[in-house]
């Protein structure tokens, strides 16, 4: 009877193998599975997500007589497909068969359709079985969600994974659903895109260590005041529906053990108003990027906190003194308003800051000095403005060895619209155009040269005696504009109007009057001692003389170019040849002028002397008659007067 009963057994066990490996088609193949964290890489979690191992595609797909499809089989993982109320008794018992102490590990159910019962039964069947990591993809449950009664006790169970799960029930006691996964005796469970409104604390203390709950419905209600978190390490709330800053760190404070914390994607915003926060003192990484917080999240920080994500905010401006975060060593502020470099007074221990895609138009070039623990600073995509306060941060980087993240591809040119699209390496400004104080320097030394070698120029011309000539000149004309209307004007009155020095005055007298205004011809002469009206001013009187006047005879001497006044009616009467287009110039030397006698400011009676004919004063007596007749002849013309004012003697 023995013999018979071991054969029996022998026997329905080898049959029992036939129809397992025939229904099932399980691979003896001992693949490696891969990691749940490449399935799903929608999920937005970062490397912190602790996934599942599942199976791909990568052996055979077979449908089964139960009418699901088996998609990947090893010895350790087993995935299928398409579990429907009419097979999911088969696949329990199917999955009863995997006691603890079974080979199977990994269990994948995807595009599963049954009602809540059948749903319990499931998991409560691989609560019991060597089940470790199970997944589950694309669930709809059916039927009302009533109360059940799980057993947690003697699992082999480490993590669940629930992704796009959906109830069709509108209408239940929400307790029924949360408490059989906030009951879970589970170190690692993840929940993603199930449109999940909350979460209950677990009823007594939980061996989560990890919660994942990416893509949710949650607010500011989950797990506050919750005690039974002690052993949470990461918790997972990206793409939520969370507000409140103060509310996210008093649901944190009695997690004594929470390390990383992701609330990025909500609607966080923090007001201040003397709220005091609290946060987990173990938290260490804290990621609030893409929210709605400005400034004051400063007020709100993890004190021990060392990685800090505010990326993509409202934060225009890092407060001085506000908290200081002395052990924080990595801070994300990319993608904010701000318009310049932080400084390090409240990061003592910064040594990574991203502060790209901000309004940084030139960076502060004092950061890496209130900053000397800084390794790596990213501050490249800011629309810079390339000028020559941009100057000093370009030779920073040089300075700094290599901190700035992405050089110099990511630095480019904003401003001016002629720079735009220059990348910083290749802008570069003198620095005499970008030292104010030595620009200015170099320009008040170039003025003062100026003025120097225009003063000089002044003095060595004699501009100003010309310009105050010219005036004089100006004036005169400007009251003979407004002769009274019986006035004579400038009606020439005399045929030549002598200059000449005080010196040579006996032969002027003697010789030139006493010969020209004696004998035939009237000649009328314009003599400054004769004929100069009392009243008006010296100058006046020569303009008028000259004006009146057909020529302007010139005794040229040594004593004629040592004279001022001799140079004023020199200068009246070239004036009055260049303005009226006349040649009323004549020259008479008396004496031979040296070259090196007549002075710089005489360069017009220079010039004259190079290009004009003059009379010389012969010696010779007896040629003497032939330069008084060409003297003569130079100066005859039919004055309008000339009949009224017959000439005589002169004294």
């Amino acid at each position: 009877q023995n013999m018979s009963f071991l054969r029996n057994f022998f026997l329905y066990k080898c049959l029992f193998a036939l129809t397992f490996w025939n229904h099932v088609s399980l691979s003896v193949e001992d693949e490696l599975f891969t990691s749940a964290s490449n399935n799903f890489p929608e999920d937005g979690s970062n490397q912190k997500i602790k996934s599942l191992p599942l199976l791909y595609a990568n052996s055979h797909q077979s449908r089964a007589n139960f009418d699901w499809v088996v998609i990947q089989n090893t010895t350790e993982s087993l995935s299928l497909s398409e579990i429907k109320n009419d097979n999911v008794n088969k696949l329990v018992t199917l999955l009863s068969n995997f006691r603890q102490g079974s080979r199977l590990k990994n269990l994948t159910l995807t595009n599963v359709l049954v009602d809540w019962n059948a749903l319990m039964k499931i998991f409560q069947t691989v609560w019991h079985s060597s089940i470790e990591h199970f997944n589950i993809i694309n669930a709809t449950q059916l039927s009302d969600i009533k109360r059940y009664n799980f057993d947690y006790s003697g699992t082999s169970m480490k993590a669940l994974t629930v992704k796009k799960i959906q109830i069709t029930d509108l209408y239940f006691t929400q307790n029924d659903l949360y408490r059989i996964f906030a009951d879970m005796n589970i170190a690692d469970m993840t929940i993603t895109d199930a449109e999940m409104i909350h979460m209950l604390c677990p009823s007594s203390e939980s061996p989560f260590r990890y919660l994942n709950f990416f893509k949710n419905d949650l607010t500011d209600f989950l797990f506050q005041n919750c005690g039974n978190l002690l052993q949470l390490e990461t918790l997972i709330l990206q793409k939520n529906k969370f507000e409140s800053l103060h509310k996210v760190s008093f649901m944190t404070s009695r997690m004594k053990s929470l390390k990383y914390l992701d609330m990025s994607n909500n609607l966080l915003h923090h007001d201040g108003a003397d709220v005091q926060c609290q946060w987990a003192e173990s938290l260490t990484e804290l990621d609030l990027s893409s929210n709605q917080l400005a400034d004051a999240v400063f007020e709100c920080l993890p004190v021990n906190v060392k990685k800090l994500g505010l990326r993509n905010n409202q934060i225009s401006n890092v407060p001085r003194g506000v908290a200081e975060l002395k052990s924080l060593e990595e801070l994300n502020l990319a993608s904010n308003r701000l318009a310049d470099l932080p400084g390090c007074s409240g990061f003592p221990s910064l040594q990574l800051l991203n502060i790209e895609m901000n309004l940084i138009l030139t960076p502060s070039t004092d950061f890496f000095q209130s900053c000397p623990r800084v390794r790596e600073l990213q501050a490249g995509h800011n629309p810079f403005k390339c000028s020559c306060e941009l100057q000093a941060f370009i030779r920073l980087e040089r300075q700094a060895g290599g901190k700035l993240f992405g050089w110099p591809a990511a630095y480019v040119c904003e401003y001016p619209e002629g720079l735009r699209g220059t990348e910083l390496k290749d802008f570069h400004l003198s620095q005499l155009a970008c030292n104010t104080t030595l620009l200015l320097v170099t320009a008040l030394l170039l003025t003062l040269v100026l003025v120097a070698a225009v003063a000089f120029l002044c003095i060595y011309l004699d501009v100003p005696w010309y310009v105050r000539m010219t005036w004089q000149w100006t004036q005169t004309k400007r009251r003979a504009w407004h002769n009274p209307p019986g006035d004579p004007g400038t009606v020439l009155r005399f045929h030549a109007f002598i200059s000449y020095s005080e010196r040579d005055s006996l032969w002027v007298k003697n010789e030139l009057i006493a010969n020209l205004e004696k004998g035939e011809g009237c000649v009328q002469l314009c003599q400054h001692e004769r004929d100069f009206i009392p009243g008006k001013s010296i100058v006046e009187n020569i303009i008028n003389c000259i004006e009146k006047s057909y020529k302007s005879i010139f005794v040229l001497s040594p004593n004629f170019v040592q004279s001022e006044w001799c140079h004023y009616e020199l200068y009246f009467a070239h004036h009055k040849l260049f303005s009226e287009n006349s040649n009323s110039l004549i020259l008479i030397l008396l004496e031979p002028i040296p070259p090196y006698l007549i002075p710089a400011r005489y360069h017009k009676l220079k010039a004259l002397m190079a290009k004009r004919t003059y009379l010389e004063w012969p010696k010779e007596r007896s040629k003497r008659a032939l330069f008084w007749a060409n003297l003569r002849a130079a100066i005859s013309i039919n004055l309008p007067t000339a009949e009224e004012n017959c000439c005589g003697e002169t004294d």
